[in-house]
């Protein structure tokens, strides 16, 4: 007779799961032997949120549910930082804990709580199987909650003696869920290109809808066809490259003055799987020209108007429209669209030099932007970009382009400081040939530390990129400018060596304090194929995004 945990991993690899990302546990250890004598790999992490931040980044790259499998209580409690963080990215993961016997039910057993309550708001679902011989029936619910409409995470707790227990009868394994395309109706694509016919100024904006439903071929097509320019954000950046002459980089208008330029002077949004949420200003005047028409398309209806009143409210998957507006487009882009085009190019172009003018400013140590204008030529186009929270950072993302899809990850909307890092370690364990480049202030590096040993241990030569200023950059800044008596609060960190803090976890380090040294060091960090982190001294420097934040604040 199969064991529960038997069942568990049997149904995991039915549903084509091929990685555990877990930290060890009492409630963990016979599902663990099984899965790893069954030829699932184990990747053991030092934090049970980066377990969830792994799986996670699984599900952003494979558009498949990762899974990450940690022990009941406390183990639990680490790993909703990195659930909240999928449920507000929408990435499908199958978040699992171990618990207490099942007999132990409202007994105040040790390490005892209400896991499913407290993983309910943060997930698309959320229960405990009753019995061992039903966890393939909740895993394959499980797999199809995570995966239906908007994708996102779903948590089951497993009592720890349901993995032991044997099952008399084996019961059926549950199918590979198989979605189906929430197809437009007609007559909205008709409303649809009728208005983008009368518009004289359109912008696109593509969000994460457009990566999830795998629609970018479409939406080039699309672009160059109705002569329409695009702006990107979140997990559609790169999903049209930035050195597409109809894309012009972030819909963020804190790290693209441009695109705000722009957006003030559109007269038509055609908003695709993109929330019209904080980073397009609730589609207040902020962000979206208060005149303007807006048509907006997403899979899940309560988000539609939301915070904009809508010309055309689209219930549609991405792929779907665009498949539908191609088959109806001419051929030939309206010739009326080219000075919009070239005036936008204008807009951008005087931006970047701004950025690059900005960055040569001399003083003490490197400039952030310096640093970007000087790795920007050495950077592989295939390499996979994992941007993480610190004011550096944000000059990165103003500068650089995205080029290629899904080579270009972003904390989410939670903003999780850190948890770049450990989805930089799952984008490197699934393109092992293509490097993972993670990019981070030193304030953040601080949550996930450890998880450099991961990196070492499972021998990913991920590549981390620390700008340190010895503080928390973008507090400094907004307290400097808010308050105005040049003190700051709780915002100063020691300038570690964290070059050597990689060293002492068996990697390799370098210290980069001078601008001619940042090349070769990077030359070095790229042909090392070992973990490698350059701690890079910089000076305080407002950016982009802390600038914009002030404004709004004022």
């Amino acid at each position: 007779m199969p064991t529960g945990a038997e069942l568990f991993v049997s149904t995991l690899k039915h549903l084509g799961v091929t990685h555990l990302f877990t930290l060890v546990g009492d409630h963990l250890n016979e599902v663990l032997r099984v899965a790893a004598r069954e030829g699932l790999r184990l990747v053991d992490v030092r934090h049970e949120s980066a377990a969830a931040h792994m799986a996670d980044g699984w599900g952003r790259f494979t558009r498949r549910p990762g899974v990450s499998i940690v022990t009941g209580g406390p183990g639990h409690t680490n790993s909703l930082t990195g659930i909240a963080t999928a449920f507000t990215t929408c990435s499908p993961m199958i978040a699992v804990s171990g618990m207490r016997p099942s007999r132990l039910a409202d007994r105040n057993a040790f390490q005892d709580l209400d896991q499913v309550g407290t993983a309910r708001d943060i997930t698309k679902w959320s229960a405990v199987p009753p019995e061992a011989s039903q966890l393939p029936f909740y895993l394959g619910r499980a797999f199809n909650a995570a995966l239906e409409g908007r994708p996102g995470p779903v948590h089951l707790s497993v009592p720890v003696d349901f993995f032991t227990a044997q099952v008399a009868s084996a019961p059926a394994l549950p199918d590979p869920p198989v979605m189906p395309r929430l197809r437009p109706d007609p007559g909205d694509i008709d409303r649809l290109l009728a208005l983008l016919a009368a518009a004289e100024r359109p912008v696109v904006v593509a969000g994460s809808g457009v990566w999830w439903s795998d629609a970018g071929p479409e939406l080039q097509q699309v672009l160059h066809r109705g002569g329409l320019p695009l702006y990107t954000v979140c997990l559609a950046r790169g999903v049209v490259s930035d050195l597409d002459p109809h894309c012009f980089g972030y819909a963020d208008a804190s790290l693209n003055r441009a695109a705000q330029r722009a957006f003030q002077e559109a007269d038509l949004f055609l908003v695709l799987g993109k929330r019209i949420d904080y980073r397009l200003a609730m589609g207040g005047p902020r962000g979206l020209n208060a005149q303007a028409k807006v048509v907006q398309v997403d899979i899940h209806a309560p988000e539609l108007g939301l915070n904009r009143r809508l010309d055309l409210a689209v219930c549609a998957d991405a792929k779907a429209v665009l498949a539908a507006l191609l088959a109806l487009l001419p051929r030939d882009a309206p010739p009326s669209r080219a000075a919009w085009l070239d005036h936008l190019r204008t807009l951008d172009q005087a931006w970047r030099d701004e950025l690059r003018a900005t960055s040569a400013t001399p003083g003490p140590l490197l400039h952030p932007g310096a640093v970007f204008q000087a790795l920007a030529p050495l950077l592989p186009e295939n390499a996979t970009l994992c941007w993480d929270g610190g004011d550096f950072v944000h000059w990165g993302r103003a500068m650089l382009p995205a080029r290629r899809p899904m080579h270009w990850l972003r904390l989410g909307p939670l903003a999780t400081l850190g948890s770049c890092l450990p989805i930089g370690l799952t984008a490197q364990l699934l393109r092992p040939d293509q490097p993972s480049i993670v990019i981070s202030g030193d304030g953040s590096l601080g949550f996930y530390l450890a998880e450099l040993d991961t990196a070492v241990r499972h021998n990913l030569p991920v590549i981390v990129i620390v700008g340190n200023d010895g503080c928390w950059g973008i507090e400094r800044e907004l307290q400097l400018g808010i308050y105005g008596d040049g003190r700051t609060t709780a915002c100063d960190l020691r300038r570690t060596r964290y070059d050597l803090v990689m060293k002492a976890l068996g990697g390799e380090g370098e210290h980069v304090e001078r601008p001619e040294d940042l090349r070769p060091a990077f030359t070095r960090a790229l042909a090392s194929g070992r973990p490698y982190l350059l701690n890079i001294e910089i000076r305080a420097a407002r950016s982009p995004l802390s600038a914009y934040q002030l404004e709004a604040k004022k």
